[in-house]
Order: structure tokens, then sequence, then C-alpha cells
């Protein structure tokens, strides 16, 4: 049970800076047509990695 927790945890985390990465590539005017900000990446990355 610890084991599964530990893992999924891990696999959170990689989806949280895989979504990091891909929205810090974007530009200012991407971000603006997705409806988020360059300073609200990290909270969009981590509700991204909740799913």
């Amino acid at each position: 049970m610890f084991l599964t927790h530990i893992v999924q945890v891990y696999r959170q985390w990689r989806r949280y800076n895989a979504s990091i990465r891909e929205l810090s590539r974007l530009n200012d005017r991407e971000l603006s047509d997705i409806g988020i900000t360059r300073g609200e990446i990290p909270r969009a990355a981590w509700e991204a990695s909740e799913r």
C-alpha cells in the first residue's frame, strides 16, 4: 500500500513537470489563447497532474 502511494506520487510529479515544460514553451499570446498567464503555469500544471 505504501509503495503504491509512492508510485502514484511519482507519476503525478512526472505529469506536473511535463505540463510545466509544455506550458513554458508557449509564448504569452498562446497562453492567453488558452486562458492562463505565465504566472498561472504552476497552478494549471498542478491541476492537470491531478487528473
